[in-house]
């Protein structure tokens, strides 16, 4: 095939046209005319070209900018508008052997750039180097990549928010819930078509109320920064689904919008965080700032590779034709390099003041916080947050490892962060799975943690609780496989986590039996039960509360299709399910003794006997320290005392509350249950795992001792 070589256009010289500025960078109109910024340190020269339409095969105008401020390059353009395409060549070097990337035969979208105009089409000539040449990342490719490359787009963000701002809901009272835009949405019957997949929907009545009813106060939605369909997987008729594949930090996916002009898909996401906060519920983003979509050496180049491959990438030191690789992704971005640190503060700041969302989570954060190879709590990447008065304030949480040596960081973030904490996922799922000798560290994740976070001076909600997440088993499937089933993936089911403390009680996969299916349901019920209980910042994995399956496939990455959408025309077992689940969800709302502000708070006027909280073992003694590693250790409770001092209100103030004691069993035998002499009071049954429509309507009155039934929970409650 011949040689697509740069179109040979007429290029503007931009001393007869305004310089521009070069702040903000980006392409900003200001109602007359777009101003362009781009940061190139190491180019010798940068073109802006513009396009007509989505369907140019090349720029119809190559503008040389002259203007250069602090390795910003810049100009001013009157005329221009909303709707504008557009997209840069940077010349240079091409010196991979040096790290230097350089081809201006690439048509590169700007980091900056805050919409869409044209999406990536997969074609050999988006790549820097020849892709048949033997010599791969070190040849160097003529052709020309303007009809494939993705394109920014010039948008109004002007939006009437109507007095909408962020809802700031304390942490110790957020209940989570992690979605997927297009899987949450995509088969429920009360959205309509047209909305099903989209932002609309997610901001729809149906899902609003669901959450609601579930006592969900925030929404954490996977990725939604526009990403990019790897092109193996796209060659193989499947797609990024969960979307952690970033290539524009500023830009909603277009692909979950209803509405396809770029401006309008901006418009459609302010609109969905508007309606959510309107329902009360905060708008999380997990967001993916650890590595980028153009992969490693032999990754195509689309954006920051080809403008300025040493300044966004950790590169080898030695061999910075190499790429540092702490995401298992091909790539890291540099936040050791100011710019790079820049263009995320930039882009946190522009979805927190621009788009109103209220916090972030984010992935592989151990990344971030990596200075010369060492995870670093003094990194500037952390120092950079704490002292921006517009992120300081809004929910950060942490995923608190990466692939790298030392990247497993639980616990050790620093203040202001929460954290997904793996230790308490591996731990839930141990107990109830039945493994010997986990009672002790299952009380220390109950209580909050504190063995993690109480030394650095941080709260049990700083422990981001969860027992599924997307990335793993569904609940449905934690109960029903023990090994994994990913053929579907392509990969011979090589990828996803082989480690999963899973248990199919008795059968693997579906099976029609009554007593397995019995003991599935009570397993799920104890799971979530325990995740809602627990103090520290519950997080519902998606679908969980549906009876989702993926059929047991815990990498699930690339099924854009019902394996991974939630089901929503439930079955009488998956109906009692989520009425139990938002059974609980409403009580944990209605008890700030199961969400205290702080770890175990001194009280000089408390008296023997009045505890903060204790742990009981069935024969109604205190539990010592000796009790909690025997191997024949399987029930024990959990005692919180309703005037403990952690318990606040929303303001702040001490409130009481009623006293609650949470009893576990794991054994597969019953077991009487008997309570302390000065907890032997009136207490009812709130939840039964093993009877899951106690305490609905009027709670029965416990009756001591208590039976517990094989493999179940029971909440007691004390009216104060």
């Amino acid at each position: 095939m011949p040689a697509r070589r740069v179109p040979a256009l007429k290029t503007v010289d931009t001393q007869d046209l305004a310089p521009g500025a070069p702040f903000p960078q980006g392409a900003t109109w200001d109602g007359r005319g777009v101003n362009f910024a781009i940061f190139a340190a190491s180019a010798d020269a940068v073109d802006l070209c513009l396009f007509r339409s989505a369907r140019s095969r090349r720029e119809y105008e190559r503008i040389r900018l002259k203007h250069r401020t602090a390795d910003v390059w810049h100009c001013y353009l009157p005329g221009l508008g909303p709707g504008q395409l557009y997209g840069y060549r940077v010349h240079g070097p091409y010196k991979p052997e040096k790290g230097l990337r350089y081809n201006p035969n690439k048509i590169l979208l700007d980091p900056y750039t805050k919409a869409i105009g044209r999406s990536l089409r997969w074609d050999d000539s988006v790549f820097g180097y020849e892709v048949a040449n033997r010599q791969h990342d070190l040849s160097f490719d003529r052709r020309d990549s303007a009809a494939f490359a993705p394109l920014g787009c010039v948008v109004d963000e002007t939006f009437d928010w109507q007095g909408d701002s962020q809802l700031k809901r304390p942490w110790h009272d957020t209940i989570i819930y992690e979605a997927h835009v297009k899987g949450l949405t995509m088969l429920h019957p009360q959205v309509l078509p047209h909305l099903r997949g989209t932002y609309a929907g997610v901001a729809s009545k149906a899902i609003l109320e669901h959450l609601q009813k579930l006592g969900v106060t925030a929404i954490e939605l996977m990725p939604v920064h526009h990403f990019l369909h790897d092109r193996h997987l796209a060659q193989a008729g499947l797609s990024n689904y969960w979307g952690y594949n970033t290539l524009g930090f500023f830009i909603p996916e277009p692909g979950y919008a209803s509405r396809k002009t770029p401006g309008g898909v901006v418009r459609e996401f302010k609109e969905m965080v508007k309606r959510i906060h309107a329902a009360g519920i905060e708008v999380i983003l997990d967001v993916v700032y650890n590595h980028t979509a153009e992969g490693d050496q032999m990754g195509p180049s689309l954006s920051f590779r080809g403008i300025d491959n040493t300044a966004y990438y950790r590169l080898m030191a030695g061999a910075p034709r190499y790429y540092m690789d702490y995401t298992g992704c091909g790539n890291t971005l540099n936040m050791v390099h100011p710019h790079s640190l820049r263009l995320l503060m930039d882009s946190l700041r522009y979805w927190v003041t621009e788009m109103h969302v209220d916090g972030f989570r984010f992935d592989l954060a151990s990344a971030l916080a990596r200075e010369l190879h060492e995870v670093d709590q003094l990194g500037a990447f952390f120092d950079t947050i704490y002292q921006d008065p517009t992120l300081a304030t809004v929910k950060l949480i942490a995923e608190p490892w990466d692939l790298g040596e030392g990247g497993y960081q639980v616990g050790n973030f620093p203040l202001g962060w929460t954290e997904w904490n793996g230790m308490y996922r591996d731990t839930i799922r141990r107990f109830w799975k039945g493994e010997p000798s986990t009672c002790g560290e299952t009380a220390t994740r109950l209580a909050g943690s504190a063995d993690l976070y109480e030394s650095s001076r941080r709260r049990p909600s700083a422990s981001i609780n969860f027992v599924t997440a997307h990335d793993g088993f569904t609940l449905r499937d934690l109960v029903s496989y023990n090994t994994k089933h990913n053929e579907a993936n392509g990969e011979e089911n090589r990828d996803g986590a082989d480690h999963n403390h899973s248990w199919n009680c008795g059968v693997e996969g579906e099976t029609d039996d009554p007593e397995i299916r019995e003991l599935r349901l009570r397993q799920r019920r104890n799971l979530y039960a325990t995740l809602l209980l627990s103090q520290g910042v519950p997080m519902i994995s998606g679908g969980d509360e549906l009876g989702r399956t993926q059929g047991g496939n815990n990498n699930a990455y690339c099924q854009d299709n019902p394996l991974s959408w939630y089901p929503w025309g439930l079955g009488a077992e998956d109906r009692d399910f989520l009425a139990f689940a938002r059974k609980l969800g409403q009580l944990r709302r209605n008890h700030p003794n199961l969400r205290r502000h702080s770890f175990a708070e001194s009280d000089p006027m408390a008296g023997p006997g009045e505890q903060s909280l204790d742990w009981i073992r069935s024969d109604g003694r205190r539990m010592a320290g000796k009790d909690w590693d025997q191997p024949s250790m399987w029930t024990f409770g959990f005692y919180l005392n309703g005037q403990a001092l952690e318990i606040r209100s929303l303001t702040g103030e001490h409130q009481e509350d009623d006293d609650l004691i949470i009893l576990f069993n794991i054994h597969h035998e019953e077991v009487d249950f008997y309570l302390p002499e000065d907890l032997r009071r009136q207490w009812t049954i709130a939840v039964d795992t093993a009877d899951p429509a106690a305490g609905d309507g009027v709670e029965p009155v416990a009756c001591l001792p208590i039976t517990l039934q094989p493999r179940s929970l029971v909440l007691l409650r004390h009216a104060r």
